[in-house]
């Protein structure tokens, strides 16, 4: 019997726009037919976001839009604009 599973595309993008450079990624995924680990590529798996849309990702996070506090601007912190990603999968189970 088929089954559907969910695969998650975390992108951290230059800035807001889907259009903007990928600057770092993960994946996971829940169909158990790939293993990835943080950091076992040197290359991202699309160069933008809106790149993986059109690869059939859909979107289903954006980033919240926080303005830096005064006197925070140079300070090391989070990756700002998280985009998240799911694509559904057919698997046989």
């Amino acid at each position: 019997m088929s089954q559907q599973r969910q695969k998650i595309l975390i992108l951290y993008l230059g800035n807001s726009a889907l259009d903007s450079r990928v600057k770092g990624w993960t994946l996971y995924d829940g169909t158990g037919q790939e293993a990835h680990t943080t950091g076992d590529s040197d290359t991202p798996p699309y160069a933008t976001g809106l790149d993986a849309l059109l690869d059939g990702w859909r979107a289903i996070q954006f980033p919240q839009l926080i303005p830096p506090y005064p006197g925070m601007e140079y300070t090391t912190s989070f990756q700002m604009y998280e985009f998240i990603f799911e694509k559904l999968e057919t698997i046989d189970g």
